[in-house]
């Protein structure tokens, strides 16, 4: 059976997601670093802090109801939900990164072992191996007073 439509000269790859998909990661994640970005501004926690500020002063006008503190807590607690995931998504995209930027140099530089590509996937097991092997490796090259051994 021959397929025909708009998808029709795409070769499918089993390990991209459908388009819908891809768009929905795209906008993400775009908003996710809009937000970022905003958050991140001194602008950002100075209006923060004003919103407490009003908050307080307003409480013995509402006689420190329990709709008054009620109101700081919804408020703060859905903000704090939300924000867990556009700093997690922004770390993620950060250590990504980051991650590919030390595979690239590892490969550029011909002393470099080439195994340390990719080590963020090991087990916290197999990283602990790695760090105490690299732990050896620098108590041998220091002297008795923190030096580089000649």
């Amino acid at each position: 059976m021959e397929h025909t439509g708009p998808r029709a000269n795409q070769a499918h790859n089993p390990h991209e997601p459908p388009r819908s998909q891809k768009m929905l990661q795209t906008k993400f994640s775009a908003f996710a670093q809009a937000i970022s970005r905003i958050s991140g501004r001194p602008s950002t926690f100075a209006l923060a802090v004003a919103i407490v500020l009003i908050w307080a002063v307003t409480g013995p006008i509402f006689n420190f109801s329990d709709t008054w503190q009620l109101v700081i807590n919804t408020g703060t607690t859905i903000i704090t939900f939300l924000m867990v995931f556009i700093i997690q998504n922004t770390q993620n995209r950060d250590a990504r990164a980051i991650n590919l930027k030390l595979d690239e140099l590892i490969h550029a530089i011909d002393t470099a072992k080439n195994q340390m590509m990719d080590i963020e996937k090991l087990s916290d097991e197999e990283l602990d191996v790695i760090h105490e092997k690299y732990t050896r490796m620098r108590t041998e090259c220091v002297d008795d007073e923190g030096e580089a051994k000649a």
